[in-house]
């Protein structure tokens, strides 16, 4: 029987991301990827961030999480980073050498600055940053907007 880890952070990433890895040029080391109120009708209410980090990152990767992201990236046909991934779990014991550098929770930001970006520590892990990307995305999106409209209402 297949259980899935609703948690997995390897399968929360658009399946395009996966492969990424392979297309950066030899010597890539540093990365930064970056999250951008964007343009609308009125400011943005920044929110979330603190919950995924609770959610995703305050928990390390594992073995079992490995395995299932390689089945379902590659029944996508995708390439899968197996090695980057387990070399995370030998060096940093699982969890993500990643700097998160945002505003403070809850701050309001016009639209089209950037709120929050994210860059690897380790430059053997440049390709973490824009594999999170969608997963900080997801994560502060959603929380964001509504946060938004509700004080937009207010």
């Amino acid at each position: 029987m297949y259980t899935s880890n609703l948690n997995n952070l390897i399968l929360n990433s658009d399946s395009y991301k996966t492969s990424h890895w392979v297309q950066y040029p030899s010597g890539s080391e540093y990365l930064s990827s970056y999250i951008e109120a964007r343009k609308g009708d009125y400011d943005v209410v920044f929110f979330g961030l603190q919950a995924f980090i609770k959610e995703y990152l305050s928990t390390p990767i594992t073995h079992q999480d490995i395995d299932e992201a390689e089945k379902v990236v590659k029944a996508h046909g995708l390439t899968f980073n197996r090695a980057g991934w387990e070399h995370l779990i030998e060096k940093h014991n699982g969890y993500l050498p990643l700097r998160i550098q945002a505003v403070p929770e809850g701050s309001i930001a016009p639209a089209s600055n950037v709120v929050c970006q994210v860059i690897n520590t380790d430059p053997e892990f440049y390709w973490l940053p824009s594999y999170i990307e969608t997963a900080l995305l997801r994560a502060i999106w959603y929380p964001s907007t509504v946060a938004s409209v509700s004080r937009y209402c207010k």
